[in-house]
């Protein structure tokens, strides 16, 4: 039978075994695993490390035959992380879905790897089906990169596939690989909000994203709205009372202002998603919204209700309200509804980090979590989070 979305799709239980053994023999695997775990012995003498990473790697991976079991060594891994990252992870919202339906699971973005991976954990602990997660071409620098994304039930968006004819023709192709997912498979998806992180700490839904899942419908048959309501859009919000990559965004924004560009670096991407995962994150929170339904005139509308509900759902902590009280001024008024229980991290420890970067790049850093208050601000009636963040 053919497979029209054997580009783009992850793989099947099928396919699993002939991954890991690919895997266990590529040498810039086993490489980039020595140096995360081994450090300069790695560098000094890569030959000699490679047979005993191999050997570990293949110890943790030896009960994987398909995806579900490769998520669970994942899961491990998921857990490991918050034990040791975060001074506590707290879902709400997800008791109202039905787990029986697959949404389409809109996030914001504040970082690669863990957005969807604490999204994901929030529903497998809560008894929903794990998501298929949208990421980015740019990001698969390596096959192996891209082999274990595929293995975690990743699919591929195409960010530059060529000409504008290609680029409608790959948005399309993409947008029926998600309404297939979702309506025929019944297997729920994870897509951001936006292409690429919102470094500034303002969440903002790309309404080019409603347009590119628009695409997928039949337009003989459906109207703008039947299709957003058939997708099942539930948006999800999340926070992190830490931002590990606080000081690297806070660096590209005021590079990006002073000299009106920025060029990433070789393998930046993948120093923001190690440091993104092993950094500390203080409280993590995710909450789950409620799935649009109604009449929608067009992508914008959308977005906005998207928006809507991202901000109203934001769990502030209170290292957002330092940021805004030390951009704007101690007497600065805030509604006592915006004002959460102290969090893990004290104000003086969280001034000593914005201290810790260069001068010129502090007031980028303070509007990351700053601008969380600032949106908060702006839409009347938009409280607190749910009272178990």
């Amino acid at each position: 039978m053919s497979d029209p979305f054997a580009d783009i799709r992850p793989y099947r239980d099928a396919e699993v075994p002939a991954v890991l053994r690919s895997l266990l023999g590529d040498r810039e695997l086993l490489d980039a695993i020595a140096r995360l775990s081994l450090g300069k012995v790695a560098a000094l003498a890569p030959v000699l490390c490679r047979p005993a990473v191999r050997w570990y790697l293949g110890r943790q991976l030896r009960d994987v035959s398909d995806v579900h079991g490769m998520q669970m060594v994942i899961k491990h891994y998921v857990e490991k992380v918050i034990t040791d990252t975060t001074s506590g992870f707290s879902v709400s919202g997800l008791d109202d879905l039905d787990p029986s339906r697959p949404w389409l699971f809109m996030s914001n973005h504040r970082d690669i790897v863990m957005d969807p991976a604490f999204t994901n954990y929030a529903l497998h602990r809560g008894g929903h089906q794990t998501v298929r997660i949208a990421i980015g071409d740019n990001l698969l620098t390596k096959p192996w990169v891209s082999d274990l994304m595929r293995l975690n039930k990743s699919f591929i968006v195409k960010r530059s596939p060529g000409s504008g004819r290609e680029l409608l023709a790959a948005s399309r192709h993409l947008a029926n690989y998600i309404r297939m997912s979702l309506q025929e498979e019944r297997a729920p998806v994870w897509i951001a909000q936006r292409e690429g992180r919102a470094k500034d700490g303002i969440d903002r839904t790309e309404p080019a994203v409603i347009k590119m899942l628009a695409m997928s419908r039949d337009k003989q048959a459906e109207s703008f709205s039947e299709v957003v309501n058939a997708l099942g859009i539930v948006p999800v919000s999340i926070s992190y009372e830490l931002d590990p990559c606080d000081g690297l965004k806070a660096r590209e924004l005021y590079l990006r202002q002073t000299t009106g560009s920025y060029a990433k670096a070789e393998q930046e991407d993948v120093t923001s998603i190690a440091r993104g995962i092993a950094g500390s994150k203080g409280r993590v929170h995710v909450a789950f919204g409620t799935p649009l339904a109604g009449e929608f005139a067009d992508a914008d509308q959308v977005a906005k209700e998207i928006d809507r509900q991202v901000v109203a759902l934001y769990c502030l902590h209170p290292t957002n309200l330092y940021a805004y009280r030390m951009l704007h001024g101690d007497a600065v008024s805030i509604p006592g509804d915006l004002t959460l229980e102290e969090g893990s991290c004290s104000r003086a420890r969280f001034e000593a980090r914005i201290e810790a970067l260069p001068a010129a790049h502090r007031p980028f850093a303070l509007a990351i979590y700053g601008n969380a208050v600032a949106s908060k601000l702006a839409r009347t009636g938009a409280g607190a989070c749910a009272p178990s963040c």
